[in-house]
């Protein structure tokens, strides 16, 4: 047990560092790894070196040819959906342009998913929305920024749950990610912005309200919010 446990340890070191390496252009599309070369490197055995490399292949960034080696992929072949893969862009030298990518992608969705969520949602739901909005505002004027994205993740994930859309729900850790990266890369303001606070609110009442209209309203606002301050 104790051994499966430091393999374990060393295989998901090793696939965060080839992974943030390769998305950040370390390691060019086409340029070709072996196992030999990361047992070497990172100390392990060929079976934890070969357990790292599963990992990146299941993201899609690197593939084995035969007679080759591990092939880096063009970016294009990345599952850029992956949490893991998220991660690694957001902490790339293009943080930027992958944050407004996500912001995009949270304006088509979550736009959706707060009108279906306002039309759904269960009496339990609208009271979490209402309680995890009022502690954002609270944590967010008192600058407690940790305790805030906790929050305003939870708000997004009980948002995308509460529609019964099971497609919006399976992003609900995508939206995990952009939300902790944006704090992590220094994108995210210590003191949160009253508009951005005023729409969470906005949301949380239009979804309690079962107003699907003004549930989106509000959402687009706070998405925009969130697209501007990243172009700026």
């Amino acid at each position: 047990m104790a051994n499966s446990a430091v393999a374990r340890v060393g295989r998901d070191a090793i696939s965060e560092t080839l992974g943030r390496e390769i998305v950040d252009g370390a390691h060019r599309s086409g340029a070709v790894l072996t196992l030999e070369s990361l047992q070497q490197r990172f100390g392990v055995s060929r079976t934890v070196a070969r357990d790292s490399v599963k990992v990146l292949e299941s993201h899609g960034l690197l593939y084995s040819k035969r007679r080759i080696g591990l092939v880096v992929t063009a970016a294009k072949h990345w599952d850029v959906m992956s949490p893991s893969v998220i991660a690694w862009r957001l902490a790339s030298a293009d943080a930027r342009g992958a944050f407004i990518e996500l912001t995009q992608l949270r304006i088509a969705v979550e736009t959706e998913a707060a009108a279906l969520a306002a039309a759904r949602r269960t009496e339990v739901q609208a009271h979490q929305m209402l309680d995890l909005a009022a502690t954002m505002r609270r944590l967010g004027e008192s600058e407690q920024l940790t305790e805030f994205i906790t929050a305003d993740i939870a708000f997004h994930r009980l948002m995308l749950e509460a529609g019964g859309n099971s497609m919006f729900a399976a992003l609900a850790d995508v939206v995990a990610e952009v939300l902790s990266g944006r704090t992590q890369h220094g994108l995210m303001p210590t003191r949160p912005m009253p508009e951005a606070l005023d729409a969470h609110d906005g949301v949380a009442r239009a979804i309690a309200d079962q107003d699907p209209r003004e549930a989106r309203r509000y959402m687009e606002v706070l998405v925009d919010e969130v697209r501007s301050a990243l172009e700026e």
